[in-house]
């Protein structure tokens, strides 16, 4: 593949060293891929739990429907450890909203 390299006097070729390091990077980048869905999906947990926390103070009984969404939020990286779980978990709607279920609270 040709790369080109954008320079304020315009676009020029790529070096082979530039070349080596573009495709060096997009590898490393690719790589990574399960691991920066895994990110996003423990902030989407996050969020989860955060917004139910109130339920946990003393003063409050938490329903068992909500204790066991939380505990399922909780296990959501040793139930779902592949690629395409995760791609399940992030599948989202034509509104934007998340679509598995595992996100919906009771």
């Amino acid at each position: 593949m040709v790369y080109k390299i954008l320079q304020p006097e315009g676009l020029r070729e790529a070096t082979v060293e530039e070349t080596t390091e573009i495709d060096t990077r997009t590898t490393a980048w690719n790589n990574n891929s399960a691991n920066r869905k895994l990110g996003w999906i423990k902030e989407i947990r996050l969020q989860k739990l955060i917004e139910t926390d109130y339920l946990s103070n003393s003063d409050v009984t938490m329903p068992d429907n909500i204790k066991t969404w939380r505990q399922s939020l909780r296990n959501l990286p040793q139930d779902f450890s592949t690629e395409e779980q995760y791609d399940l978990l992030l599948a989202r709607d034509e509104q934007g909203n998340l679509t598995h279920s595992i996100w919906s609270k009771p």
